[in-house]
Protein backbone atom coordinates (compact mmCIF):
# COMPACT_ATOMS: atom_id res chain seq x y z
CA UNK A 1 0.00 0.00 0.00
CA UNK A 2 1.65 3.27 -0.61
CA UNK A 3 1.24 5.13 2.40
CA UNK A 4 2.06 8.69 1.00
CA UNK A 5 -1.72 9.94 0.94
CA UNK A 6 -2.00 8.79 4.59
CA UNK A 7 0.69 10.37 5.95
CA UNK A 8 0.06 13.74 4.55
CA UNK A 9 -3.63 13.48 6.87
CA UNK A 10 -1.34 12.57 10.06
CA UNK A 11 1.57 14.48 9.23
CA UNK A 12 0.60 17.41 11.63
CA UNK A 13 -0.68 14.68 14.52
CA UNK A 14 3.42 12.68 13.91
CA UNK A 15 5.04 16.11 13.97
CA UNK A 16 3.54 17.46 17.06
CA UNK A 17 3.95 13.58 18.95
CA UNK A 18 7.35 13.54 17.68
CA UNK A 19 8.32 17.10 19.76
CA UNK A 20 5.97 16.56 22.66
CA UNK A 21 8.08 14.07 24.95
CA UNK A 22 11.61 16.35 23.94
CA UNK A 23 12.41 19.29 21.64
CA UNK A 24 14.14 18.71 18.56
CA UNK A 25 15.32 20.25 15.51
CA UNK A 26 14.12 19.61 11.67
CA UNK A 27 16.30 16.34 10.95
CA UNK A 28 16.29 14.98 14.29
CA UNK A 29 12.33 15.43 14.20
CA UNK A 30 12.45 13.53 10.40
CA UNK A 31 14.72 11.44 12.31
CA UNK A 32 12.18 10.18 15.09
CA UNK A 33 9.85 9.51 12.80
CA UNK A 34 11.48 7.49 10.36
CA UNK A 35 13.07 5.30 13.53
CA UNK A 36 8.74 5.28 14.48
CA UNK A 37 8.20 3.45 11.32
CA UNK A 38 7.29 6.28 9.09
CA UNK A 39 9.70 5.08 6.19
CA UNK A 40 8.28 7.49 3.37
CA UNK A 41 8.14 11.01 5.23
CA UNK A 42 10.21 13.29 3.35
CA UNK A 43 12.77 16.10 4.56
CA UNK A 44 11.01 18.75 2.62
CA UNK A 45 7.57 17.77 3.75
CA UNK A 46 8.38 17.36 7.49
CA UNK A 47 10.22 21.33 7.36
CA UNK A 48 7.22 22.81 6.04
CA UNK A 49 5.39 21.00 8.51
CA UNK A 50 7.39 22.25 11.15
CA UNK A 51 7.60 26.17 9.70
CA UNK A 52 3.33 25.82 9.48
CA UNK A 53 2.82 24.43 13.14
CA UNK A 54 5.15 26.99 14.40
CA UNK A 55 3.25 30.17 12.43
CA UNK A 56 -0.16 28.47 13.93
CA UNK A 57 1.10 28.77 17.22
CA UNK A 58 1.52 25.22 17.81
CA UNK A 59 5.46 25.03 18.29
CA UNK A 60 7.80 27.71 19.76
CA UNK A 61 11.64 27.79 18.72
CA UNK A 62 14.50 28.79 20.05
CA UNK A 63 18.33 28.35 18.56
CA UNK A 64 20.92 26.48 19.89
CA UNK A 65 24.81 27.47 18.81
CA UNK A 66 26.84 24.51 17.44
CA UNK A 67 30.50 24.13 17.56
CA UNK A 68 30.55 21.78 14.98
CA UNK A 69 28.52 23.48 12.22
CA UNK A 70 26.02 26.00 11.86
CA UNK A 71 23.34 27.10 14.92
CA UNK A 72 20.53 24.51 14.73
CA UNK A 73 16.58 25.89 15.44
CA UNK A 74 14.60 23.55 17.97
CA UNK A 75 11.10 23.44 17.86
CA UNK A 76 9.31 22.47 21.22
CA UNK A 77 5.65 22.16 21.47
CA UNK A 78 3.24 24.57 23.81
CA UNK A 79 0.12 24.63 25.01
CA UNK A 80 -1.59 25.38 21.82
CA UNK A 81 0.03 22.83 20.47
CA UNK A 82 -0.66 19.67 23.11
CA UNK A 83 -4.46 21.13 22.84
CA UNK A 84 -4.23 20.27 19.03
CA UNK A 85 -2.41 17.33 19.31
CA UNK A 86 -4.89 16.07 22.47
CA UNK A 87 -7.63 16.51 19.42
CA UNK A 88 -5.30 15.09 16.49
CA UNK A 89 -5.29 11.66 19.40
CA UNK A 90 -9.22 11.82 19.67
CA UNK A 91 -9.70 12.34 16.18
CA UNK A 92 -7.24 9.42 14.83
CA UNK A 93 -9.32 7.37 17.44
CA UNK A 94 -12.02 7.56 16.31
CA UNK A 95 -11.27 7.64 13.02
CA UNK A 96 -9.08 4.25 13.52
CA UNK A 97 -11.26 2.18 15.07
CA UNK A 98 -14.73 3.31 11.81
CA UNK A 99 -11.88 1.99 9.11
CA UNK A 100 -10.87 -0.75 11.43
CA UNK A 101 -14.57 -2.25 11.98
CA UNK A 102 -15.13 -1.77 8.26
CA UNK A 103 -11.87 -3.68 7.29
CA UNK A 104 -12.62 -6.42 9.44
CA UNK A 105 -16.47 -7.00 8.73
CA UNK A 106 -17.22 -5.08 5.27
CA UNK A 107 -19.83 -3.46 6.94
CA UNK A 108 -20.92 0.36 6.78
CA UNK A 109 -22.59 1.20 10.20
CA UNK A 110 -26.00 2.67 9.53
Amino acid sequence: MDTTQLLKGVLDAAVLAAVEAEDGYGYDVVRRLRAAGLDDVGDASVYGTLRRLYASGALTTYVVPSDAGPHRKYYGINAQGRAVLDLHRKEWQTFAGTVSALLRTGEVAA
